[in-house]
């Protein structure tokens, strides 16, 4: 069983209340508890030594990078995050150094967005390092943007570029806060999510949320400059287009919006983030599944991206 196979059975049937705006399948659960104007953002997230990060990985880095993923799915709703509880579970020799450094990174990174920490858990866990984070956020009341908003004839963009994250970026990689606020509040995203774990799968949560295909031009890819390195004389590396496509922890934004907005979004984009690329790299179309499209035609694309339990 897959990780997308275990989630579906495990919450077919999770029990809800009034509360509940959005449940189990976006990149946070959105509740209304009664917030003037506002909706609330609930999202966990947890990194694991071995899967994560290494017992070699900078522990500032390591903290860091554990509050980082949450920020990131709070961009992904359009969402501004508020508080965070840390569970840390520890082997048996931990370094209580190493442990004070963890939270250094993760503190430096919470300031940065004022996201207070108010509590946790520290545990005990078997020969390696655990950190899950719950985070809190807030959204303006009717903009939330979901994953299953896809329009046929809808352009596709991600931000920044993409593979070859293992090189450092997915430790140093940032949310995309500010960005997608600003996206949401000067034109209407149809459908808006991160990608952490590679193009070819996280858009597939796009299309089958939405109930439609979508056509990826090959030549619009941006690809990273550490992809292209790490395939460069090495036969056993992905090739840069199959990194772009697959390769996990980019935490870009992945959107859909009309295309008679694109060429404008463009352009007000490149005049407020001009550090910050956005390309195009495709449309939505009916059917299902992701067609690839290069210079011979346009060729079904079936790979995934990064699978936990594959």
């Amino acid at each position: 069983m897959h990780e997308f196979e275990l989630i579906a059975r495990l919450t077919k049937a999770l029990p809800t209340n009034e509360s509940v705006v959005t449940g189990a399948g976006d990149d946070c659960a959105v509740l209304d508890l009664g917030v003037p104007e506002k909706l609330i953002l609930f999202k966990t997230d947890a990194v694991v030594e071995g899967i994560h990060f290494t017992r070699a990985t900078p522990p500032a880095k390591i903290g860091r990078k554990a509050l980082a993923r949450g920020l990131s799915d709070i961009a992904a709703m359009a969402g501004t995050p508020t508080a965070a509880l840390v569970t840390v579970a520890l082997p048996p020799d931990f370094d209580a150094e190493f442990v004070a450094q963890i939270y250094d990174g993760l503190n430096a990174l919470a300031e940065k967005h004022a996201v207070a920490i108010v509590g946790g858990e520290t545990t005990t866990n078997p020969e390696r390092i655990l950190i899950s984070i719950a985070l809190l956020g807030t959204v303006p009341r009717g903009q939330p943007v979901l994953r299953a908003g896809a329009k046929i004839g809808d352009a596709i963009f991600v931000t920044g570029e993409l593979g070859g994250s293992l090189a450092g970026k997915h430790l140093d990689f940032e949310p995309r806060l500010a960005e997608a606020r600003w996206l949401t509040e000067h034109f209407a995203i149809h459908a808006l999510m991160d990608l952490s774990d590679g193009l070819g799968g996280d858009l597939r949560q796009i299309l089958n949320a939405s109930q439609v295909g979508a056509e990826i031009l090959k030549s619009a890819l941006p690809i990273s400059r550490a992809a292209k390195l790490a395939a460069r004389g090495n036969s056993a590396a992905k090739p840069p287009v199959m990194a772009a496509l697959t390769d996990g922890e980019d935490f870009e934004l992945l959107f859909t919006v009309a295309s008679n907005d694109a060429v404008k979004l463009l352009d007000a984009w490149r005049a407020v983030f001009p550090k910050l690329k956005l390309s195009c790299i495709g449309k939505i179309v009916a059917g299902s599944g992701i067609v690839l499209r290069d210079r011979h035609g346009s060729h079904p694309f079936n790979a995934g991206g990064y699978e936990h339990f594959g």
